[in-house]
């Protein structure tokens, strides 16, 4: 098969023929028909991120079931089917108290094959390592039955994607992280393509006011197209002053949808007492957030953060499906351009340049 390799950070990938192993037990191939290009992959392509090197990026896709090994049960050979990096293992503490997206975290050599196992991937006879389970920037991927939901077969391809990351991100941690109350306000910080998956959760969730904060006037407005209500650029003063401002006080929740310190802590101080700020974006290790203790205490504001929408992602991505259907899950709008294998690292590279008109660039396979 055809996939785009990392061989050195910040170079551009590599468009080679990888060998893709034979589905063993509970594994599936998958023949993928599209990818998101997601700012999570340029965090481990610029190096922001650490990563063993060879490594196929991408991890925001769907296809159609190939082949399927034994002990498979959840799907089989035809289905539509979505990716998601958070797999689970189903009987572990965190599986079985309904916080299933924290497993991958804690089980990680649950989902990888046996140690002197084959390797899934190789190119040239040596292997190159799979990135968060998947490895999606490829015409084929083979993963664990727990990393995929089989969806409506009539969903388009280039939209389902998205929901695998960005969207079950955004959406996910508005219902089951934060769990925004109708008639509430709420600040979005980064109006990318998981900021705005929150802005669109937001409404869906009935908030009434939604303010999208952005230094990009371009994101502001296409913020208004997912439910934005009021709009603040921090080129226009500071952000947390705008937002109380705007709120009289500050908002019940506010999330943080890029992976700053200076974000994080702005998102926390946008509050109200009782607020509650999900932390969202890919914090780099090491960095730490500060935020006024004493407020801990007296107001009960509350710090918390989400990986993955804290998603059940086999119930959620078919309700997200037919929110979609119903015309309130915006994907239409998500798509800024549609693009082949070899446009990847322009399209990671027009996402590290922030580009204001960039939600989410797809890689459609034939």
């Amino acid at each position: 098969m055809k996939a785009a390799v990392m061989r050195a950070p910040n170079q551009p990938l590599s468009i080679e023929d990888v060998t893709i192993s034979k589905p063993g037990p509970r594994e599936v191939l998958v023949r993928l028909k599209a990818v998101g290009v997601c700012h999570s992959d340029v965090h481990f392509w610029d190096g922001a991120f650490p990563a063993e090197l060879p490594v196929i990026l991408g991890h925001e896709s769907a296809g159609v079931v190939e082949q399927v090994g034994s002990m498979v049960s959840a799907v089989k050979p035809g289905d539509h089917v979505v990716s998601i990096l958070s797999p689970f293992c189903g009987s572990c503490e965190f599986c079985l108290s309904g916080h299933m997206s924290v497993c991958h975290t804690v089980n990680r050599d649950f989902f990888n094959r046996e140690e002197g196992a084959e390797p899934r991937l190789s190119a040239g006879g040596k292997p190159v390592n799979q990135f968060l389970n998947l490895s999606s920037f490829a015409e084929q991927i083979l993963v664990h039955e727990n990393t995929l939901c089989a969806i409506d077969p009539e969903m388009p391809m280039d939209r389902a994607a998205l929901i695998g990351c960005g969207v079950i991100t955004g959406v996910g941690s508005v219902f089951h992280a934060a769990q925004v109350e109708p008639g509430s306000t709420v600040a979005v910080v980064g109006c990318g393509g998981v900021g705005l998956s929150t802005i669109n959760g937001a409404a869906i969730a009935g908030a009434s006011r939604i303010i999208a904060v952005d230094l990009a006037d371009e994101k502001l407005a296409m913020a208004k197209k997912f439910g934005a209500t009021d709009f603040v650029n921090p080129k226009n003063g500071d952000p947390v002053l705008q937002v109380k401002e705007l709120t009289g006080g500050g908002v019940h929740y506010s999330f943080e949808c890029i992976g700053l310190k200076q974000t994080a802590e702005q998102a926390y101080m946008m509050l109200r007492p009782r607020g509650v700020s999900t932390i969202i974006g890919m914090i780099p290790p090491g960095v730490n957030i500060e935020v006024p203790g004493i407020e801990l205490l007296v107001t009960e504001k509350r710090l918390q953060g989400a990986v993955m929408g804290s998603n059940r992602f086999r119930i959620d991505f078919p309700r997200l499906i037919e929110l979609y259907k119903q015309d309130r899950l915006h994907l239409d709008d998500l798509v800024s351009d549609r693009i082949g294998l070899e446009g990847i690292t322009g399209a990671l590279q027009n996402l590290k340049d922030n580009k204001g008109t960039v939600a989410r660039q797809v890689v459609v396979f034939d």
